[in-house]
This record gives C-alpha cells, structure tokens and sequence, in this order.
C-alpha cells in the first residue's frame, strides 16, 4: 500500500481545506515545489495535486505549479485532480510529465467520458469518488448528488480505470480518523483497486487500512496529519512495506 501525500493547491500555495469547504483553509507552504521536495525526501513514491480553483473553475487554475512539480521530479509518479473536464486538459497534464489523472465532477455528469478518456490515454486514468453518505458531490463537493459511489464504481469496472480515489467528506480534513468501513464496501464494490482519502490522522489509521488491504485498497492519501504532524510518511510507508512482505 502507498502512502500518498496530498499536495492541494490554492492560489499557487499549498492549503488544507476542511471538508472541502475553500473558505475553511489553512496555508501550509508558499512553495509548492519545496514542499514536493519535503516528502520526495521522506521517501514518498507518488504525490497527489490537487488544483483546487480548478475544481471550481472546471479548468486548470495551478497548471503552472504542476508543471513545476513534475519538471523537478520527473521520475516521481504524480497524479493530479481539478478541473479535468476534457481531452485537452489530459494531454495537457500528460505532456508536462503527470503519470494519472483524476476525473471527478465530470466522471459523474458525463460517465461516458471516463471510457474516453481511458481509450485515449490508457491506464492514466483515476476517477475521484467523492461521497457524503455514501452519494457522489461534485463541483468541488459545493454539490451532492442522489448517485450512490459504489453504483457509480461498478460502472467504470469496464472502462480501463486504473484506480478510484475514495474520499470520505465528512471526514476529509477533519483529522477525525479514516471511515474503514466506508473504503472497505467501496473497495469490494468493484474489481478497480481503491486509494483512500479523508481523515487519516495518525499511524492506527494507516495500520487500519493496513488490515484491509487485501479487499483491495492499494493507498492511501494524507494530507493534514502529515502537515501537522500527527504522521510520519516515512514511518508509515515502513509499516506498509512490512506488513506486504
């Protein structure tokens, strides 16, 4: 399982937002790129950006800041999620040396497209399964739907997915421990493999997950505990090593 810090992106600075709300945020770094460097040096295997105004403006706000962080770490998996709403933006991202996109919002308004978008750029794409009560929001969470996650999961079970980001909303930021229970049914809902996200606060979480992994979770992304200091990255990536051995 991969410990996957969360890099989110908000006017070219790096925050933490709590439960998705964009003014509930918390700066964390003017540098985006030296704070990439902080956790490639802690032993981090991929990063996870996330352009925040992006997700809001349905097109990519930060891409310059992305570009940055893949040019100085070219051999780092990045995957990257915000505004994604076409083919262009894709290639765009690809291009400037990203290794997965993350469809969200337009994953749930337009599911056909996540087919096309794996068609055109195979295994590169994640689709980002943001829930409340087990239904979908979108628009950068402003918004809930009445579609079930787990529904939505077995729906691109086909398509070429290379894996889902579950976020718990409710937890996400809250530093209020992961939602297992949640990521577990998630995980068995289809065959895609599942990286959790939202809550994890300490290493009992990644331990937790750690224990259920074999139902199909392959990482988990962490952003305030690591920022605050409630998780080492290098210690927990250690005890995922050690528990697949």
């Amino acid at each position: 399982m991969l410990i996957i810090p969360a890099i989110d992106l908000k006017d070219g600075q790096c925050v933490r937002l709590r439960q998705g709300l964009m003014d509930d945020s918390t700066v964390f770094s003017d540098d985006p790129v030296a704070t990439a460097a902080r956790w490639v040096e802690a032993g981090c295997r991929r990063l996870h950006l996330v352009d925040l105004n992006g997700a809001f403006a349905g097109e990519p706000v930060n891409g310059s800041v992305v570009t940055a962080i893949a040019a100085a770490y070219p051999d780092l998996p990045i995957q990257i999620g915000g505004g994604i709403r076409n083919l262009e933006t894709i290639e765009y991202y690809i291009a400037a040396g990203v290794s997965y996109v993350i469809i969200g919002t337009k994953a749930i308004k337009e599911p056909e497209f996540v087919a096309e978008a794996c068609a055109a750029f195979p295994g590169k794409v994640i689709v980002g399964l943001d829930a409340r009560d087990g239904l979908v929001a979108t628009d950068g969470w402003a918004e809930v739907s009445e579609v079930r996650a787990a529904d939505l999961a077995r729906r691109f079970e086909s398509d070429g997915v290379a894996a889902i980001v579950y976020t718990d909303i409710a937890r996400d930021g809250m530093m209020q421990g992961v939602n297992v229970e949640a990521t577990v049914a998630m995980a068995q809902a289809s065959s895609i493999p599942v990286i959790a996200s939202g809550g994890i606060t300490d290493i009992q979480d990644i331990q937790a997950l750690m224990n259920v992994a074999h139902t199909g979770i392959c990482g988990a992304i962490t952003g305030r505990a690591i920022y605050e200091g409630t998780l080492d990255v290098a210690d927990a990536q250690r005890l995922c090593d050690e528990g697949a051995v």
